[in-house]
């Protein structure tokens, strides 16, 4: 039976949420297929490499362990990822990757053969096959060579260096003078061969020489290093020859280099041990394997109120994303031809939600993510010109049609999609590389180690809360060994993982909140993201105070709402009037200008004073009845009539007023009775012209009644 077809009868075994589980590891969406075809793609999609790179620390080493012992066997894997090879083509004995991975030390062994069986579980090494341990084509295409003990010394000296370092190797080791290069490589090469000669040789070496040796080992036998120089001052890629540059290095690479125990890798500037010096190190050919994470620190933090934090960072964060949705529903963010926010218009962005830009830039690429934001392109206009060209449409973010929905939910299950997309997105969006590159928003995300590193993250924060950043480093490195790498620029991307953790309420002072935990199970899990999962939602419900569904209305002409107000309580007072603080409680002011567009909008003065009392804590103070009232009797007092226009008031002396008023001249106002003016212009526009002058118009229809006017909603399509 072939490797192919054993998978799918495995995977048909696996219950629907376990194959779930498989698919979305892989990052492959499967939709009826059959198991044939799920477990073709298992062993061959490149999407399925996901299956590695979301191994651990010890899962890679074993795997790494699997893949040597095969190009042992068989030699290098040769294919791509379509190859039609069956895997169980280079299967390695079940107990001779028990024996390069842990030896003879039982614990070892043991903690091996449970790494092995969660890489079953995961579809990672196939399904049993005897005493035969079987992974992936991709598995060999990804880690050959992975094992960490380097290439042999004939291999090195053959490639890299020539005849005149070679016969100094030879006298540093203290060998006869050999009449040529043949020779006297083969006397090197029996000396590194045996390994009680070299254990002797660097038992002779000065102190913190085997230690450093062991620690480039325990890195994958290889370090930069400048040790080596390349002959002729260049490296010559067809034939590269390199020699030995004494005192280029540290005295223990120095003293390493000098009798061939590290040598060129090929590389400019990159020195390996060879095999034979790691075999000896370790005893043996063995693997690398590290089956617990690093300690934590030994002295645990004071204790936080955590969670008290992360419920401000959470209330700030939900406060900051209404009010810079709103901003882009009410005036949509231009976009740059290179792609993303323009400039100019994130900092409108920031202004409006009351934040720093790099903030403002966060929340609108998770709300892009979340599908709360999207872009809208109109139709583009024709140009004169060679060619009947077209220009290019105008592009603007705006929210989409999933906005309108998400207003009406409670806090808890506002935030939650939007924690859901920063978790799984691809892009550490606060990290930008390049300095001198314009940082922008909605940008298409590209780091396909962002989910990766910050899993790893959450991991090192859960169990060693407050820890510091080195060890959150190495600790989620262990994690996800794959995604997260030694580069210079690694430590920035955790710091700004970690800030935007913060932001969220994901993370405080360092340590998991109730909801970061429930986003590391999710992470587990690897479940969908699309929808935010019930713990998370349960997690923020429990987090973030009941929305506030009353405000304290104050003689001062303001409303208070502690903590988060509900949408409904929200929508009236933002109808009526101005926010003029938010944080920890919500302010809003009321002035003429409030009150009148909540008039223009279709509210009465009465009806406005009935829903403000309905929510009120105590009865409304007299000043705010005064001017909704003073408000009310002035607004409406003419009326623009659907007839091209007439403007229609019973108060003569307020027309006669309009007539004479030089801001309306363009309206070109003119009486045609008593108590009827009309406008040379529109309806709309004879509306906007009167009320930036100063007066209360209100829009009447043809038979009379009132039309509550309405501003046109535009929304951006939903990606799904």
């Amino acid at each position: 039976m072939s490797t192919e077809r054993r998978l799918a009868d495995w995977l048909s075994t696996r219950t629907p949420e376990q194959q779930a589980a498989i698919f979305a590891r892989a990052e492959l969406v499967m939709r009826g297929n059959a198991d044939h075809d799920a477990a073709h793609l298992l062993l061959r999609h490149p999407a399925a490499t996901a299956l590695i790179a979301h191994c651990t620390l010890p899962e890679t080493q074993v795997l790494a362990a699997v893949v040597w012992l095969a190009e042992q066997a068989y030699g290098p894997f040769q294919e791509g990822y379509w190859s039609h090879d069956d895997p169980a083509r280079r299967a390695v004995p079940r107990a001779d990757v028990l024996d390069i991975v842990g030896g003879s030390d039982p614990e070892l062994r043991s903690a091996a053969e449970a790494v092995l069986a969660a890489l079953q579980d995961a579809a990672v090494v196939l399904p049993p096959h005897g005493d035969q341990v079987i992974v992936s084509n991709l598995a060999h295409l990804h880690l050959g060579g992975g094992l960490g003990l380097g290439r042999t010394a004939g291999e090195l000296m053959a490639a890299y260096l020539n005849a005149g370092e070679v016969h100094r190797v030879a006298d540093a080791l203290g060998l006869p003078k050999a009449p040529n290069r043949d020779t006297a490589e083969r006397a090197v090469l029996a000396t590194l061969a045996d390994p009680e000669r070299v254990l002797a040789l660097l038992a002779e070496a000065p102190e913190g020489v085997v230690d450093w040796a062991r620690e480039i080992l325990e890195h994958g036998s290889r370090l930069r290093t400048l040790a080596f120089r390349p002959l002729g001052g260049l490296v010559h890629l067809a034939n590269p020859r390199y020699a030995y540059a004494a005192g280029k290095g540290d005295a223990a690479t120095d003293w390493l280099a000098a009798r061939g125990l590290l040598l060129p890798a090929g590389l400019p500037d990159m020195a390996e041990l060879p095999r034979e010096v790691a075999v000896a190190l370790l005893g043996g050919v063995r693997a690398p394997f590290a089956p617990h994470p690093p300690e934590p620190p030994a002295e645990p933090p004071a204790p936080v109120d955590v969670d008290g934090s992360a419920q401000a960072a959470a209330i700030a964060a939900a406060a900051q994303i209404d009010r810079l949705l709103a901003a882009c529903a009410a005036q949509p963010l231009g976009l740059r031809k290179a792609g993303g926010v323009a400039v100019r218009e994130t900092k409108r962005a920031a202004k409006a939600a009351g934040v720093e830009e790099r903030v403002a830039r966060l929340w609108l690429d998770l709300c892009a993510q979340a599908d709360l934001l999207g872009v809208l392109s109109e139709q583009p206009q024709a140009v004169r010109g060679r060619r009947g060209r077209q220009s290019e449409p105008p592009s603007a973010a705006m929210p989409t049609t999933a906005y309108d929905d998400w207003l009406r939910l409670p806090p808890a299950e506002r935030l939650a999609p939007i924690i859901a997309a920063w978790a799984s997105a691809n892009e550490i969006f606060t990290y930008w590389p390049d300095p001198e590159e314009t940082r922008v928003a909605l940008v298409r995300p590209a780091d396909w180690t962002a989910v990766g590193l910050r899993h790893g993250v959450l991991e090192a924060l859960d169990a060693a809360p407050g820890a510091p950043v080195p060890y959150v480093l190495e600790r989620a490195r262990w994690h996800r060994p794959h995604q997260v790498s030694d580069g210079p620029q690694v430590a920035e991307r955790v710091l700004a993982t970690l800030n935007e953790a913060e932001l969220l309420g994901v993370v405080a002072h360092g340590a998991l909140t109730r909801v970061g935990r429930a986003v590391l199970d999710l992470l587990r899990g690897g479940r969908p993201w699309r929808a935010a999962d019930e713990s998370l939602r349960q997690a923020l419900t429990e987090l973030l105070p009941r929305a506030r569904s009353t405000a304290v209305f104050q003689a001062d002409l303001t409303a208070m709402a502690g903590g988060t107000p509900a949408p409904e309580l929200a929508e009236l007072l933002d109808a009526a009037a101005d926010r003029e603080s938010e944080g920890h409680a919500v302010v809003w002011r009321f002035t003429p200008a409030t009150i009148r567009r909540a008039l223009d909008s279709g509210h009465t003065a009465d009806g406005l004073l009935t829903r403000l009392a309905d929510v009120a804590e105590s009865p409304l103070p007299q000043p705010l009845e005064y001017l909704i009232k003073d408000v009310g009797r002035t607004h409406g007092r003419m009326r623009v009539v659907r007839s091209g226009c007439c403007i229609r008031s019973d108060d003569e002396a307020l027309l006669d007023e309009l007539v004479r008023a030089r801001a309306l001249r363009t309206l070109r106002l003119r009486r045609i009775a008593p108590t009827v003016l009309i406008s040379s212009a529109p309806e709309r526009e004879t509306l906007d012209g009167l009320r930036a002058a100063g007066y209360a118009p209100i829009l009447e229809s043809e038979t009379g009644t009132t039309v509550i006017e309405k501003v046109p909603q535009r929304r951006a399509p939903t990606r799904s």
